[in-house]
C-alpha cells in the first residue's frame, strides 16, 4: 500500500528518515495509563463533593507521576482545569497549545456487568488498558505528558512555547474547564498559532469499500442545536380518543423529519476528504468520483447510506428523548420530541431551525431551541505549518496511510480554544477497527498499548518538530 499524504500548496515532503524520534517507555505508559482510569472523574457527577475529590486526586496523581513536567513548566487552575506553560527558547515566536481533557463519561451500573473488566479497574493485560476514559480521552492527557516528561528528561526545550490544557468538564460542555481557560489566556491577549484536540483516528476498514487505513486530521467540526418539537391538542381519557391526538401528531412530525434530512452534499471539507480517499477506492467509486458531473446523485446517495459517511455530508438529526402523558389511561395536552441536530458548517443554526418548520408545517406544533447552541467553527488552513507538522508526525508514528483532512462531527473542547487559536486542529493519535466505533462513550472502552506507543511518539514528534 502506498502513502498519500495531504498535500497542500506549499507542502515540502520530509523523509520518513529524518523524522524525530523518542524512546518509549511502553511499560511505564500502560502502568501509568491503567492509573488513570481507576479515576473515577465523570463530569456528570460533578456536583458531588465526592465525585469532585476524584477530580483533585487525578491532579496529585499527574503532579506526582510527572515530576519533570512539573518542574519545568508552570501551572495554573482554571477550577479544575490545569493550564501549563512550557517556555520555549524563542520568546517571540507565537506559541501552540496541545489539548486533552481527563473527565469521562458515566458507566452506568445497570451496565456493568457486560463490561469484559469493570469500567474503572484499569485492567491492562498483553494488548490492552481496559476502562472509561482510555479512547476518550486519556489518551490525550496521559500521551501528552509522557511525551513531554519523556523529552525533559532528555534535556530537550521547544523553540517556541507550548501551552497545555486538560479539561475536566468537556462532556458537559466545557465551561467551567476550557472555557474558563480560554476567558483566562485571551484576557492576556494569547494567541496561539494553531491548537490540537481530539477528533478523528487512524480508521481502519471503517468506511465502507476503502482496504486501506485513512488518517483524518480534522479542520472543521460541526456545530450543534437541540430543538423540542411540541404537539399540542385537547387531551382527555383515553377511552375517547379524537382523530388528532398530541401524539399522533408528533409522530407524524418526526417520521416527517427523518424522511427529510437536511440537505447535504460533496462540499468544502467533505469534498477534500472524499476526494482525497477516492484513488483507493475499488473501480467502480473510483468511476463515480472521477465523474461527478454526472454521478453526483448517485455517488451522495451512496454515502448517505452509512452512519459516517452520511455525517460527513450533512447536518444530522437525531431524535433522542420524548414526553408526553404521565399515566396510561390519558391523552396528553402536549408531546415532546427532542431533536438534536450536529451542524455541518454550511449550514447555520437558523437555517436548521427554518428547515425544521418547513418539514413539519403544522401550526399546532411549536420548534423551539432547548439550551444554548454551539456555531459550526471556522475551517482551519491545510496550508499552515502546524497542519504540515500533524500530517508529517502522523505518517511518522503510523506509518503507511491514507492521511486526509476531515471534518469531528461530534462536540470537542475545540470550540473554546478556537476563539485563542489561528487554526484548530483535531486528531486522535490511535488506530480503529469497525468494532471499535460502539466503544466510545459505550460497553468495553479500552485502548491497545501499541497505540499509546504511537501516541507518545505522535506528540513527542510535534514538540520536537515546532520551530520558532
Amino acid at each position: 500500500m502506498k502513502t498519500m499524504l495531504y498535500k497542500a500548496p506549499n507542502y515540502v515532503p520530509m523523509d520518513k528518515a529524518d523524522l524525530p524520534t523518542v524512546n518509549v517507555n511502553v511499560d511505564r505508559i500502560a502502568a501509568n495509563m491503567g492509573q488513570a482510569v481507576t479515576f473515577e472523574t465523570v463530569a456528570h457527577h460533578l456536583a458531588d463533593p465526592l465525585a469532585e475529590g476524584q477530580f483533585r486526586g487525578f491532579l496529585e496523581w499527574i503532579e506526582a507521576t510527572y515530576p519533570g513536567v512539573h518542574t519545568t513548566m508552570s501551572r495554573e487552575m482554571a477550577s479544575l482545569t490545569p493550564i501549563y506553560k512550557w517556555d520555549g527558547k524563542n520568546p517571540d515566536a507565537q506559541p501552540i497549545l496541545m489539548t486533552g481533557h481527563y473527565d469521562v463519561v458515566p458507566a452506568p451500573e445497570a451496565e456493568r456487568d457486560r463490561w469484559e473488566h469493570a469500567p474503572f479497574a484499569g485492567v491492562t493485560d498483553a494488548e490492552f488498558v481496559w476502562g472509561r476514559g482510555t479512547i476518550d480521552d486519556k489518551i490525550g492527557v496521559i500521551g501528552l505528558l509522557e511525551a513531554a516528561e519523556t523529552l525533559i528528561a532528555d534535556g530537550f526545550q521547544p523553540e517556541r512555547t507550548i501551552y497545555f490544557i486538560f479539561g475536566h468538564d468537556e462532556e458537559i460542555g466545557g465551561q467551567k474547564g476550557a472555557g474558563a481557560a480560554v476567558a483566562l489566556l485571551g484576557a492576556r491577549g494569547v494567541q496561539m498559532a494553531w491548537s490540537l484536540d481530539e477528533g478523528s483516528m487512524v480508521l481502519d476498514d471503517v468506511l465502507p469499500g476503502l482496504p486501506a487505513p485513512v488518517a483524518s486530521i480534522n479542520v472543521a467540526e460541526k456545530g450543534y442545536v437541540t430543538l423540542n418539537i411540541t404537539a399540542k391538542a385537547t387531551g382527555g381519557h383515553s377511552s375517547l380518543p379524537p382523530a388528532d391526538t398530541a401524539v399522533g401528531a408528533l409522530a407524524g412530525a418526526v417520521e416527517r423529519l427523518m424522511a427529510n434530512p437536511v440537505p447535504g452534499g460533496l462540499t468544502d471539507a467533505s469534498a477534500e476528504f472524499f476526494d482525497s480517499v477516492a484513488p483507493e477506492f475499488g473501480l467502480t467509486e473510483r468511476v463515480l468520483f472521477a465523474n461527478q458531473w454526472l454521478f453526483r446523485p448517485v455517488l451522495e446517495g451512496i454515502l448517505s447510506g452509512s452512519g459516517p459517511t452520511n455525517a460527513m455530508l450533512r447536518t444530522t438529526t437525531a431524535p433522542t428523548m420524548l414526553q408526553a402523558s404521565l399515566t396510561e389511561n390519558a391523552l396528553p395536552t402536549e408531546a415532546v420530541a427532542v431533536v438534536n441536530f450536529r451542524i455541518h458548517p454550511r449550514d447555520t443554526v437558523e437555517s436548521v431551525i427554518a428547515h425544521v418548520e418547513a418539514v413539519i408545517d403544522n401550526p399546532n406544533i411549536d420548534v423551539s431551541m432547548r439550551g444554548e447552541p454551539t456555531h459550526p467553527s471556522p475551517v482551519s488552513s491545510v496550508e499552515s505549518d502546524g497542519f504540515q507538522l500533524l500530517a508529517q508526525a502522523t505518517l511518522g508514528a503510523f506509518g503507511d496511510v491514507i492521511l486526509v483532512l476531515g471534518l469531528t462531527v461530534a462536540g470537542t473542547d475545540s470550540k473554546h480554544f478556537s476563539k485563542i487559536s489561528d487554526d484548530s486542529y483535531r486528531f486522535n493519535p490511535m488506530a480503529f477497527g469497525p468494532d471499535d466505533l460502539s466503544r466510545i462513550h459505550g460497553i468495553d472502552e479500552r485502548v491497545s498499548i501499541a497505540d499509546l506507543e504511537r501516541a507518545v511518539q505522535f506528540y513527542a514528534q510535534i514538540m520536537m518538530g515546532v520551530d520558532g
